[in-house]
């Protein structure tokens, strides 16, 4: 008998509101210093509150949202000590994990760390920014889990959901997209040749020049508007 092809589950009105409000937030669409109602939200979607109450509680668990006692909620704002400890943190984590991975990183495990890789290269040629730095994160995430590391695993995937927050503002320099993507398959080149302390300089390295992106972002923010404004990934 010929299979059937399986139907596919349709998304609820709660995760619908959900994978808009946060296409919203990572797109810098809604910006840290707008502050919205379930109400004004539920208005706008021309739906109830309670999808909406429940799509902004994900975001808040997840570190996106930031509840504003008795007004709402707004986008979370990552300032230069958050910036520091994240890069201090994931520094760390992430030069350790490529440590841990020179023994025993198979060929079809490199190679599907290229395909993520590739598929940036296709983001940027579909000028979709947002899928770039989804793929951005799945490589680090990716590298992390084939390390074993499971507890600092845990702990980088809230760093993850905040270093998304700051994803434009670390791409926003005209070519950098090109660079990370260079970045990483130096990165692979080195998991893929052994060398460990190789590997090890190159994530510290792409991280670093990274958030020097960032930072210089943020200078031009403030000279342009006399203002600082929020961080827009590592």
């Amino acid at each position: 008998m010929k299979l059937l092809e399986p139907i596919a589950r349709r998304k609820t009105t709660k995760e619908i509101v959900y994978d808009q409000l946060k296409r919203s937030i990572l797109s810098g669409e809604l910006e840290p210093n707008e502050t919205m109602t379930e109400t004004s939200l539920a208005e706008s979607l021309h739906i109830s509150r309670t999808p909406v109450r429940e799509a902004v509680g994900d975001l808040t668990k997840e570190g996106l949202l930031i509840q504003i006692p008795r007004k709402g909620f707004k986008v979370r704002r990552i300032d230069e000590d958050d910036m520091e400890q994240i890069l201090y943190l994931r520094i760390s984590i992430e030069m350790r994990s490529v440590k841990m991975l020179i023994d025993h990183i198979t060929d079809e495990e490199l190679e599907k760390l290229d395909a993520l890789v590739d598929e940036q290269q296709i983001a940027i040629q579909n000028n979709d920014r947002i899928r770039y730095i989804e793929l951005d994160q799945m490589l680090h995430r990716h590298l992390l889990k084939l390390s074993n590391q499971n507890i600092l695993e845990q702990i980088l995937q809230e760093l993850y959901n905040l270093t998304r927050l700051i994803g434009h503002a670390a791409i926003s320099k005209e070519g950098r997209m090109e660079e990370v993507i260079q970045e990483h398959r130096d990165i692979i080149d080195a998991l893929r040749e052994r060398d460990e302390e190789k590997a090890a300089d190159l994530m510290r390295h792409h991280l670093l020049t990274t958030a020097s992106s960032v930072k210089k972002q943020r200078e031009q923010l403030k000279n342009n508007n006399g203002k600082s404004d929020s961080l827009g990934g590592l």
